[in-house]
């Protein structure tokens, strides 16, 4: 068959290797390439996006997934040719990919700058090699995103930095103001920005420079005084003021800080916003005893703020052990180690996902086990009939469970002590005996009675058993 008398409807019928074949040879038609665009394999795709008689939008389509293929392409100088704005009609997703190679054209950077998609001039914007008047170009362009962009360059002119500093825009003046070549006059303006969040910008400045610092306390903005706060070079008068802010934003943010003093914890402890006990959680410097306290504490945000931490003590295990969440408490019964005290709690947990997920520890011991192997809910005695170790006698009550689930997970494991094997294998229910039957263990007078049995599930399971 020759690629003329390919179907591009039917091409799902080639095999593999006709479909790289296809894609690959210079006879191929700009229709069977077309279709071999959507081949599941990137073989045969990467082929495609090479063969100089792929039309233009299937190249487009492309070379998001093969950029340097696409460039690669013989035919593309033609193509560039016959459709001068070429790249122009390419997804956005393309483009951006072409100019992701290091060593992408000059010419595709010079379609970039012409695209209508500003996500392209924006991957533009952050080239490392961009000219310079590309880098001013850009920094006119209409979208914001663009010119926030040329605001993040590290090797920005002066001139275009004072420019970006008055933008129009708040996102693009934030980018200025985190600049670390920024001028000092341009710092003191934006110190006076009209927009908090590029306020909060120059606040996070570490080498914001003292009178800036004073300058910015005297706002009343919530985002400017919570960003000063996290810092430890503002005079002690300011760090005390802004601790005790009547915003709780600002509040919380002064325990964010890598060193506070200690009257500030204890303070935090009963500060009346959740958000300010939350962050007192956080601490890395936090007393065993507070986070006891914290553990019942009467917001349920500050009880989970303190699961993320590795280091708490068993007082404060167990008080979370016996929170109001069930969803909380669940995360505490799959902890890798829990303190005795929380295990007998989570034991009568009035919840059956808890119970069942503290069956399957390993740390349990058999006095446990033994209680939830006795639990009113069968998804509990069937987490038991999983834990990874269990005595005999605890076996032989839950291959009797009367519950066939929990009899069938028994039947599946692999420590069945042999004695439990008839019993099993004369349970009422055929799941019991079927799992019984794919046992390799099985004793002679076993086999002969599971041979026998009336369910020709379980029959066919032990002949399969035997041939395997």
């Amino acid at each position: 068959m020759t690629f003329s008398e390919l179907d591009p409807r039917t091409l799902t019928a080639l095999g593999s290797a006709g479909a790289l074949e296809a894609a690959t040879s210079p006879r191929a038609p700009a229709d069977v390439l077309s279709g071999l665009s959507a081949h599941p394999s990137a073989q045969v795709r990467a082929g495609v996006a090479r063969n100089p008689n792929t039309p233009a939008e299937v190249l487009g389509l492309l070379a998001a997934q093969f950029p340097r293929e696409v460039l690669s392409n013989p035919g593309l100088p033609l193509l560039r040719l016959a459709r001068p704005g070429l790249l122009l009609g390419f997804p956005a997703e393309g483009v951006t990919a072409l100019l992701a190679l290091p060593d992408a054209p000059a010419w595709v950077v010079d379609s970039a700058l012409r695209h209508e998609d500003y996500g392209v001039r924006t991957a533009l914007a952050a080239r490392p090699d961009l000219a310079p008047e590309r880098v001013t170009a850009l920094a006119q362009d209409a979208g914001w995103q663009v010119r926030e962009a040329v605001a993040q360059r590290p090797d920005l002119p002066e001139a275009l930095l004072r420019q970006l500093a008055g933008d129009d825009d708040y996102d693009v003046r934030k980018a200025v103001a985190l600049r670390p070549d920024l001028p000092g006059d341009l710092l003191r303006t934006l110190v006076g920005d009209p927009h908090s969040l590029v306020r909060a910008n120059v606040a996070r400045r570490l080498d914001l420079p003292l009178d800036c610092l004073l300058s910015l306390a005297t706002g009343g903005d919530p985002d400017v005084l919570a960003t000063l706060a996290r810092r430890i070079d503002l005079p002690g008068n300011v760090r005390e003021w802004l601790s005790a802010s009547p915003e709780p934003l600002v509040r919380s943010a002064a325990l964010q800080a890598w060193t506070v003093p200690a009257a500030w914890l204890t303070r935090a402890e009963t500060d009346a916003d959740s958000d300010v006990r939350s962050a007192l959680a956080r601490r890395p410097d936090l007393r065993p005893e507070v986070m006891e306290r914290l553990a019942r504490d009467e917001a349920e945000a500050v009880r989970r703020t303190l699961l993320e931490r590795n280091d708490l003590p068993d007082g404060a295990v167990l008080a979370l052990a016996q929170a109001p969440e069930p969803d909380l408490r669940l995360h505490v019964a799959s902890a890798e180690t829990l303190p005795a005290a929380a295990l007998d709690v989570l034991l009568t947990d009035e919840s059956a996902d808890v119970r069942t997920i503290l069956a399957v520890r390993p740390d349990l011991g058999p006095e446990r086990l033994s209680r939830l192997a006795a639990d009113a809910s069968a998804e509990v005695r069937r987490g038991v009939a999983l834990a990874p170790v269990l005595p005999t006698d605890l076996l032989g009550r839950l291959a009797a469970d009367p519950n066939a689930g929990v009899r069938r997970t028994v039947a599946s494991r692999a420590d069945l002590p042999a004695e439990l094997l008839p019993v099993l294998a004369a349970d009422p229910d055929e799941g019991v005996r079927l799992m019984v039957a794919g046992r390799a263990d099985l004793p002679a007078e076993v086999r002969e009675r599971l041979a026998a049995d009336t369910d020709e599930n379980v029959r066919r399971e032990l002949e399969a058993g035997v041939s395997g």
